[in-house]
């Protein structure tokens, strides 16, 4: 009998820290809007700096 005592008052306890959920956060609320001018840099293909971000494992390793 002692033992249901000692889980109720634990449940009690849980329920008390745990017993509802958090308020709901609306899609609105965790997405931001932006303007983004059209052609900004970044958006061309430049031919001189295109070394730059060019990856090959071939040569990373000296092959």
């Amino acid at each position: 009998m002692n033992k249901e005592l000692a889980t109720d008052a634990e449940a009690a306890i849980r329920h008390a820290r745990f017993g509802k959920l958090p308020e709901r956060i609306r899609y609105e609320d965790m997405t931001t809007e932006a303007e983004v001018a059209p052609g900004g840099p970044g958006d061309g293909y430049d031919p001189e700096n295109s070394w730059k971000f060019y990856s090959c494992l071939a040569l990373d390793l000296g092959l």
